[in-house]
């Protein structure tokens, strides 16, 4: 599949600036999960994450020498709006650690360091932010690459949008949705709507699978068209067809609850946040202090210090 790289124009109106929506608690999770429990901060707290994190930032950085990022986190686990209309939203989760809880604060603040743009809500998830942040991007002119393998952010992606699993080096735009999903980048709220996400626990409508969601938004389009013309259902050439559509009848409030629950809010209100979130001058003396407090090695500063376009003297 062929990809809009900075500064590329095709036939003539294709963004020629791109924003990297970057989510980072998938990162700072991997990295917590991956590296070693054998770092230690001036305070003896762990930081596995934080070093895992600071390493595929710096690879990020080096590879895409943004001018326009964000990285967004999540401060809403526990106080999300979606809780407030499903209380066992995401219920199966444990709650994060202190050590790693801490860490996150830690990932945050080397990226205020660095000069990136830190985007955080109490009601709001990352996705969330990172849908804002894209929705008010292209309504300046901007494209936008998601970086994050969470599927739920596919349904963001414009004509020249692309996310970016970036473990794997994958890159995939809106054409590639449905070889991934089985279904168009717009119809994945109303798909989790159908089969629920065990991830987030969301229910979806019970015995309603992946290919019959798919087989039914393929034929009537969205999950609006698909509740309003269920009569329809048991004449498909569908397997269980008749019992499909008794289930849809049956949970009509829930299937609209769970795309309701899957559909990424885009309104957020960014405070404070810069327009076009450019690449701000990095802070030296907070970025010496925090590897200092993080204890990092010689190399690692000097690659912080060298992505953030400030002078390094070794101890």
């Amino acid at each position: 599949m062929a990809t809009v790289m900075d500064g590329d124009v095709r036939a003539g109106h294709a963004p020629v600036n791109t924003l990297y929506l970057v989510d980072a608690s998938l990162y700072v999770f991997r990295a917590w999960h991956s590296m070693p429990d054998d770092f230690r901060d001036s305070d003896g707290w762990p930081t596995n994450a934080v070093h895992g994190f600071a390493r595929f930032l710096l690879e990020l950085l080096d590879r895409t020498r943004p001018q326009h990022i964000a990285i967004a986190f999540d401060e809403a686990l526990d106080s999300c709006f979606r809780n407030a209309l499903y209380p066992a939203y995401k219920a199966n989760r444990e709650p994060a650690p202190e050590e790693l809880r801490r860490q996150f604060g830690q990932c945050k603040a080397l990226c205020n360091a660095l000069g990136l743009s830190v985007l955080a809500h109490v009601e709001y998830e990352a996705d969330d932010l990172i849908g804002s942040a894209c929705h008010r991007a292209r309504r300046h002119g901007f494209r936008s690459v998601i970086v994050s393998a969470d599927k739920d952010l596919s349904q963001l992606l414009g004509e020249h949008d692309e996310q970016w699993d970036f473990a794997r080096g994958q890159r995939w735009g809106a054409v590639g949705v449905p070889a991934r999903h089985g279904v168009q980048a717009h119809q994945l709220a109303d798909y989790l709507g159908l089969t629920g996400d065990a991830v987030d626990n969301i229910p979806g409508v019970p015995g309603i699978g992946a290919k019959t969601a798919a087989a039914l938004l393929a034929h009537f389009g969205s999950l609006d068209a698909l509740l309003e013309r269920v009569e329809e259902v048991p004449f498909l050439r569908l397997r269980g067809a008749a019992s499909c559509a008794a289930r849809l009848r049956a949970h009509r409030a829930q299937a609209l609850l769970c795309r309701q629950l899957a559909t990424i809010a885009c309104d957020v209100p960014l405070d404070g946040a810069d327009a076009h979130f450019a690449r701000n001058a990095a802070d030296g003396g907070q970025l010496g202090r925090l590897c200092d407090a993080l204890r990092f090695g010689p190399m690692t500063r000097r690659r912080l210090h060298e992505a953030a376009g400030v002078a390094f003297a070794p101890a």
